[in-house]
């Protein structure tokens, strides 16, 4: 999918996003200190967690992301690697970003070697990145633009980062019989959703009621704080298993 066919649902002062197919489109976001800017709006709301994944990045900051919301709709293969997902209630998405016009989040950006780009990638292959621009708190533009992980279609993650091989396919999804990457009935990992919440309220309650509020199940009607209120109650009280406890601890 083009930028410019994306363009349309963003509001009217919104920087059009640049999309960012392989390590090759990177470069032209790579600021002259050989640096990548990467935005979080998940599990890297976490500090500890984004260090976890990026042991070197710097400047860890705070920051706003105008026109897009979070989505739950999206299935993930570290979930079934890692025995938390629940095929039997649907309970095996991660969370992305879609354009949603009016719709801001809070987020935290921060700096990557580009020589991390490629695991990058390897790591998020079933997302569409998006480099775009975040705001400081006072809503002062950035001047380097932030790579963000968004929502696509199946036909799309199938023809780009599968190259239109059902094997690679297999490989991301089919061994975990899983068809479909992008599912409007799917639920959060329940021990992943626990793990975000927690993030947020860390990082300020600003953020904490920005993700309850700005978070969507598949259906983009339902909120992450009225499922948390009625069919997700309990999540924030279990506990994830031992092997993960840090990980996945907020």
């Amino acid at each position: 999918m083009s930028v410019k066919e994306v363009a349309p649902e963003y509001s009217a002062d919104s920087p059009e996003p640049i999309q960012l197919n392989d390590e090759s489109d990177f470069e032209q976001i790579i600021s002259p200190d050989g640096l990548v800017s990467i935005c979080g709006f998940a599990s890297l709301l976490s500090e500890h967690s984004a260090r976890t994944t990026f042991p070197d990045l710097v400047n860890f900051r705070v920051a706003r992301l105008r026109g897009f919301r979070r989505v739950f709709a999206n299935a993930t293969p570290i979930f079934f690697e890692r025995g938390i997902a629940k095929p039997e209630t649907k309970e095996f998405s991660s969370s992305c970003v879609e354009p949603s016009e009016g719709e801001t989040l809070i987020v935290t950006v921060f700096e990557i070697q580009k020589s991390e780009v490629s695991e990058f990638i390897k790591r998020e292959p079933e997302f569409r990145f998006l480099a775009v621009v975040p705001e400081t708190l006072d809503g002062m533009p950035f001047n380097n633009r932030a790579v963000v992980c968004a929502r696509w279609t199946d036909e799309d993650f199938f023809q780009i980062r599968c190259k239109g091989s059902k094997e690679i396919f297999y490989q991301y999804f089919g061994r975990y019989n899983i068809d479909k990457v992008f599912l409007d009935d799917i639920l959060p990992c329940r021990v992943y959703l626990r793990h975000i919440v927690l993030a947020a309220k860390n990082l300020s309650d600003e953020a904490y009621n920005n993700f309850l509020d700005h978070s969507y199940l598949g259906d983009r009607r339902t909120t992450i704080r009225e499922y948390l209120a009625t069919a997700g109650a309990g999540i924030m009280e279990e506990e994830p298993p031992e092997s993960l406890k840090v990980r996945y601890g907020g």
